[in-house]
């Protein structure tokens, strides 16, 4: 009982420590001079760094040494001056760190060895004992929380898109086992979803006791659902894993590809700021969430990759119907609409920023 209050005692601390940081405050609604500005997959194979260090294993072999992970998260907020840091990790690691048969494979993504396919399946999602079972993400976050000078973003993977993987078994465009599961057999399909959700909430709570000051739920693959499956199938999961996180006190994300016509559901499901990707104008996107909800978003990630002369104008715009953050409604941050893509030039990115922190929308 001792350790726990005195761990809660210093979960409070450093989350006061950063408390007025521009990153947060925009999460929280309060007013901030500019957007504040981080990048999905800020670290990675775009960095020179990066490639220097990150040697020839896969990315969960990275991700299970803290030393390099630790590395690998601080090299984009060094070389570019991000308002936060997302932790170097992937979605599927509490699924693979409970000996579910993941892999990442490289060029194509999570790859499944035996994909779920039946009740009995339910049996392999055994519960996420992180201390025991990430004991490496937990070291790292403890190491970036000690060198950070920017709030540090704990994340994990929304159970619908981690069960698209555990049931297609690799990337798919089409969900097509995804989807019949849903509709042919609900029960399992809720005890699916209930299962992911406690894996999320698990890793979750590790991270954030351990020192992160945000949370941002990755629902990638939502997008290829209708609202109305949405709502029914997926809504219910999400929600309980952002209820557990509010329990925390730090403020929440809740990001999705291609999710135009879902923003408003994702909203509804508790967090202080939904993603928006590229596909829709964020002053488009701010009639579809209620007004207190904040909004990140939403360069196009092939913009940078295709240099400066594309971006200037785009990140104009992006700031331009994000309209800052005067305070009294959600806020704005500024990012990508999904991740940085392998071929981006780094000194765009850094133009980027230059940018945004010279303009005042």
């Amino acid at each position: 009982m001792g350790e726990l209050r005195v761990r809660m005692i210093d979960l409070h601390r450093m989350t006061q420590a950063h408390a007025d940081s521009i990153f947060i405050r925009a999460c929280t609604g309060l007013a901030t001079e500019r957007p504040p500005v981080w990048f999905m997959r800020q670290a990675g194979r775009s960095l020179p760094e990066y490639r220097a260090i990150r040697g020839t294993g896969t990315i969960l072999r990275a991700i299970a040494d803290p030393d390099l992970a630790t590395k690998i998260t601080l090299q984009p907020v060094q070389r570019y001056g991000t308002d936060a840091a997302i932790l170097y990790s992937d979605i599927m690691t509490p699924v693979h760190a409970i000996g579910f048969g993941v892999d990442i494979a490289p060029g194509i993504g999570p790859v499944v060895e035996h994909p779920f396919r039946s009740r009995a399946d339910l049996q392999r999602l055994r519960p996420l004992d992180a201390e025991a079972d990430t004991p490496y993400v937990v070291e790292t976050v403890r190491n970036l929380v000690s060198e950070l000078s920017v709030p540090l973003i704990a994340f994990a993977g929304a159970p619908f898109t981690v069960a698209s993987y555990l049931l297609e078994g690799k990337p798919s465009r089409t969900y097509v086992k995804t989807k019949a599961l849903m509709h042919t057999d609900e029960a399992l399909w809720f005890d699916l979803m209930d299962s992911l959700a406690d894996l999320a909430i698990d890793s979750l709570r590790s991270q954030i006791s351990n020192g992160a000051a945000a949370a941002q739920l990755f629902d990638s693959w939502a997008g290829a659902l209708s609202p109305s499956d949405y709502e029914k199938f997926v809504l219910p999961s999400s929600t309980k894993v952002m209820a557990a996180v509010a329990e925390l006190g730090v403020p929440r994300i809740h990001f999705g590809v291609n999710t135009a016509e879902l923003l408003g559901l994702m909203a509804s499901a508790g967090a202080e700021v939904v993603g928006v990707d590229w596909r829709t104008p964020l002053d488009a996107a701010r009639t579809r969430v209620p007004e207190s909800v904040g909004l990140q978003g939403n360069l196009d990630p092939a913009l940078p990759a295709a240099g400066w002369g594309p971006t200037e104008p785009a990140v104009l715009d992006v700031l331009a119907r994000g309209k800052g953050n005067p305070g009294g409604r959600g806020g704005h941050i500024f990012n990508l609409g999904h991740g940085v893509l392998p071929e981006t030039n780094p000194e765009v990115l850094e133009r980027v920023i230059e940018l945004i922190h010279s303009t005042t929308p």
